[in-house]
């Protein structure tokens, strides 16, 4: 029996998720039924490579890397709107936050943030240090300039 690849299946789910079945798929996309359950149950593969685009545009499948694919659903395309309409503060200030909060759930809750004349700092633990908290001040001005 052939192996159905990765593609096929992550297909297969988004259509079920997101239409319920291959007719109200079928309908949607203007795809023949017979077109895309052939497709579905030997691979999509064996599919024109045309008609494989517009299925995955439909069901918001992109591919990021050769190897890599992705499910761009809406929460993540509204997400990466906001994201391109921000300049470079708010790309800090969500990059900075975003930090933290990966730190918070990686290590459990041991994330904490110490802000200082504009400057987060994530670290494992609360910074109480003064002195080392003006010398990363430093740091990142001499970086900048």
């Amino acid at each position: 029996m052939e192996t159905i690849d990765t593609i096929t299946n992550l297909i297969k789910a988004e259509i079920k998720q997101q239409y319920g079945t291959i007719s109200k798929f079928s309908e949607a996309s203007g795809i023949p039924y017979s077109t895309i359950t052939n497709a579905l149950n030997k691979g999509v593969g064996t599919m024109a490579y045309d008609t494989v685009v517009k299925i995955c545009g439909m069901l918001n499948i992109h591919q990021a890397f050769s190897s890599h694919l992705i499910l761009f659903d809406e929460r993540f395309m509204e997400l990466y709107n906001k994201l391109k309409a921000l300049d470079e503060k708010g790309i800090h200030t969500v990059s900075t936050v975003l930090n933290v909060e990966y730190l918070r759930c990686a290590n459990e809750g041991d994330a904490s943030v110490k802000g200082f004349n504009g400057v987060g700092l994530a670290v494992k633990e609360t910074v109480n240090d003064e002195k080392r908290i003006r010398e990363l001040i430093r740091k990142v001005k001499n970086e900048k300039t």
